[in-house]
């Protein structure tokens, strides 16, 4: 059976102290920068989107034109669900 010395827990907790602030320093220094590289791309993203949605209404429609595009209707109710049982309570 193994026990831990004094002078190896004492590295233990040394080499956790020193990543934890090594981490907080590198997080501190490359924060902002990745930051900055993820808003720039999640903007990029959303002009690409919106380019997307606006190019085929401005190519089919003049300056001026009045356009009415109706939705279709949905049959909200079907028929084909089922039997409707109407039941009485019993006391």
């Amino acid at each position: 059976m193994q026990e831990a010395s004094l002078q190896g827990v004492l590295m233990t907790i040394l080499i956790i102290i020193l990543v934890y602030y090594g981490l907080k320093i590198l997080t501190r220094l490359f924060g902002p920068l990745l930051l900055r590289y993820v808003t720039k791309k999640a903007g990029e993203k959303f002009q690409q989107q919106f380019n997307q949605h606006q190019q085929p209404n401005q190519s089919s429609s003049k300056e001026g034109e009045i356009t009415i595009e109706k939705k279709p209707k949905k049959n909200s109710s079907n028929k084909d669900v089922g039997e409707y049982i109407d039941y009485e309570e019993i006391d």
